[in-house]
């Protein structure tokens, strides 16, 4: 509790300060851009159909929107004067981003992942050792996200005084969530900004895959006041919800308590959680962020589901139409699209985050497409 309460205070001290504001590095601004092979590919015969533009968060140093987050938190870091910087990451995105920031700042850096995700995101581990970082693999419990997690949280109360844990997405005890979606809100920002230079408004319906739920929290935060605006979280239904190997926690989870906050789980009748399922490692988390919860609760936001299957469409669609590869993480909001747009008005404006890019992926996409 006593790092919990110097983080917060920390935080709210900076969270307004021009000199803090001022010292971010610089990331540039990737526009929002509509697509057309997409937009061609949702048009009806009679030639209606939505618009969909994509925000490049991919397009990020890094290749994710984590980047957002780690710059925010290091920068945190150094002024609480923490020389150690630890991290979890399951699709190895958010331990790039920390082991970049740390290698930019020169501090020790150490990232937890599970065994299983070191196996299937090789690419990254590599990426993170070669900035310099230290890959602790995790081999208890189901050895994902779940559990690097856990030790990252383990490391942090027992090094309190020397560490600061940059935990990756909106999960987690308070300041968290809020500090994470903080960082991260810089992305919806972008898009109104975009929006009105482009065609004079605000997005109809924006989309966005949830795990943890940071690059959907970080898209929704400027839009939840604007009733008019459709909030759509995707989750991932895995090899079915039918299955039990999914990580659909807001579709079918129950409310708990997990690494400290309490929010939408998947846990059995003991309150023991279940092992999720999914393709990406990115979702394969069995919570999810308590606002998401909040906002599922409250109507304000809208989640579904697309099984792994789907997902692997989309990946391989979305290449081919717009020439851009997406991370799986990304691939399951833009298989979504195949339900949504066929119900959406004419000329409906549609902004999915595409959160990262899918190089780490195509070895795991290898296993399972014909190209």
């Amino acid at each position: 509790m006593y790092a919990l309460t110097e983080l917060e205070s920390a935080f709210n001290s900076v969270k307004n300060d021009p000199d803090f504001q001022a010292s971010k590095l610089c990331i540039s601004a990737v526009k929002v851009g509509i697509f057309l092979g997409l937009t061609d590919h949702y048009r009806r015969p009679n030639g209606e159909g939505p618009h969909i533009y994509l925000k490049r968060e991919d397009l990020n140093h890094t290749g994710a929107h984590k980047i957002n987050n780690a710059i925010g938190q290091v920068l945190l870091a150094k002024r609480l004067g923490k020389k150690r910087i630890i991290a979890e990451t399951g699709a190895g995105q958010h331990g790039v981003a920390t082991a970049t920031v740390c290698a930019r700042f020169g501090l020790e850096c150490i990232i937890y992942m599970g065994a299983q995700d070191m196996e299937r995101q090789s690419l990254n581990v590599f990426r993170m050792r070669l900035l310099g970082a230290e890959v602790r693999g995790v081999h208890s419990g189901t050895a994902t996200l779940k559990d690097a997690t856990s030790e990252a949280i383990r490391d942090w109360v027992t090094n309190v005084e020397s560490t600061h844990y940059i935990l990756g997405s909106v999960a987690g005890p308070h300041p968290y969530p809020m500090m994470v979606r903080e960082f991260h809100k810089v992305i919806g920002e972008e898009t109104r900004r975009q929006a009105m230079e482009k065609w004079g408004g605000k997005p109809d319906i924006l989309v966005a895959c949830v795990g943890g739920g940071s690059n959907a929290m970080g898209l929704f935060e400027d839009f939840v006041k604007d009733k008019d605006v459709r909030l759509i979280g995707v989750e991932a239904a895995g090899l079915g919800l039918d299955s039990g190997k999914h990580a659909a926690t807001l579709t079918k989870g129950e409310v708990g308590v997990l690494h400290g906050a309490m929010s939408y789980l998947l846990q059995d009748d003991d309150g023991q959680i279940i092992e999720p399922h999914s393709i990406s490692a990115g979702l394969d988390y069995p919570g999810v962020g308590p606002e998401h919860s909040f906002l599922k609760e409250k109507g304000r936001a809208e989640y579904y589901c697309v099984t792994d299957e789907e997902a692997l469409e989309a990946f391989k669609r979305v290449s081919r139409l717009e020439g851009i590869i997406p991370a799986l993480e990304t691939s399951h909001a833009l298989a979504y699209l195949e339900k949504l747009c066929p119900t959406l008005p004419d000329k409906t404006k549609v902004v999915l985050n595409c959160s990262g890019r899918g190089d780490k992926d195509v070895q795991t996409a290898i296993k399972y497409l014909k190209v």
